[in-house]
């Protein structure tokens, strides 16, 4: 497929999986599913054909794993990053050490100050390789990678959750368990 149209439908998805299922006419199920035949025709009928094919091949390939099917391949979600109310079904589990996040200068004071604050998301992202976090505080420019010190935070009561795909879930990482990496990020 050409990768054009694989950023084009990947951006389609998450658009509406994460954010505005309504708009195509989606009712998004308990864990976030949606059936994959109700999307394709969904996408279809508001004039984004996708062809079973394509779906399957952009979440397969997709770099940062944002969809998974179900185990029967007939469901499609988003993993994370949802804006709208949904319950991803996720259990509680105990975080590594540390974990990351990647940012950019100009919010580096306010959240140093307040912390990491999940804003129209469910739950902050964290990364458990400093390498990811770097990647993620690069879409903004230079990236600045924070680290968390997660067991503190699991040991004061904070619940940490991974996706699907990795990513680590938490609901807000208060400043006291902030500090930027000492590997700093790129040119600091």
């Amino acid at each position: 497929m050409n990768p054009d149209r694989r950023v084009k439908i990947s951006k389609y998805l998450s658009y509406h999986l994460r954010h505005h299922p309504d708009r195509i006419g989606l009712t998004l199920r308990s864990g976030g599913w949606v059936e994959v035949e109700t999307l394709l025709i969904a996408a279809k009928k508001h004039q984004f054909p996708i062809r079973d094919w394509e779906l399957r091949e952009v979440v397969a390939t997709n770099d940062k794993q944002r969809f998974s099917f179900n185990e029967m391949g007939t469901c499609i979600r988003a993993n994370q990053g949802h804006s709208i109310k949904v319950d991803l079904q996720l259990e509680s589990t105990v975080p590594p050490d540390c974990l990351y996040h990647g940012t950019h200068p100009k919010a580096l004071e306010s959240i140093l100050h307040e912390g990491l604050r999940k804003m129209a998301r469910h739950h902050v992202h964290l990364s458990a390789e400093i390498e990811t976090a770097r990647q993620v505080g690069r879409r903004r420019g230079k990236p600045i990678v924070l680290e968390i010190d997660a067991i503190a935070m699991h040991r004061q009561g904070h619940q940490f959750f991974r996706s699907q795909n990795g990513v680590w879930l938490v609901d807000r990482v208060p400043p006291e368990f902030l500090r930027e990496s000492v590997e700093k990020s790129e040119n600091r």
